[in-house]
């Protein structure tokens, strides 16, 4: 069996939050941003990984969520413990000033890990916690 990753889904509460974070700060690419049956999908990817999407999809947005799953939804996002994502990067620090430039929460500081990564960690405007790996060499 041959399977491959397409597309991950974080919860987001403005598209245009989330796109002015992930598109100008990360500097990933928008794939789509269309309308269908009323709901806007977004999607974005990293440069170098145009195969895979991230769907930026408000708690309306989700077609398994019924009304009043949506105000816990939004609870959860305002805690940030609904979504996390890690990232890989060649350099955690640079990456690190970059989003601590723009403004960005920041839930780690730069720091080596045990288990074999340099990393820190943000959350994005609706709150998901995203981390960002450096691969250590031993």
């Amino acid at each position: 069996m041959d399977l491959k990753l397409a597309r991950c889904f974080l919860t987001i509460d403005d598209h245009d939050k989330a796109l002015a974070f992930y598109r100008d700060v990360l500097g990933f690419e928008v794939r789509r941003d269309v309308e269908v049956d009323g709901a806007r999908w977004v999607s974005v990817s990293p440069p170098s990984q145009p195969d895979i999407e991230i769907v930026l999809e408000t708690a309306g947005a989700n077609p398994n969520a019924s009304p009043a799953d949506r105000p816990v939804i939004a609870e959860l996002m305002a805690k940030g413990a609904l979504s996390r994502a890690v990232f890989t990067t060649p350099d955690c620090d640079a990456a690190f000033e970059r989003i601590l430039a723009s403004g960005a929460e920041v839930m780690q500081e730069p720091m080596n890990q045990p288990y074999g990564v340099r990393d820190c960690a943000f959350r994005d405007p609706a709150g998901n916690l995203l981390r960002f790996n450096q691969p250590r060499t031993p």
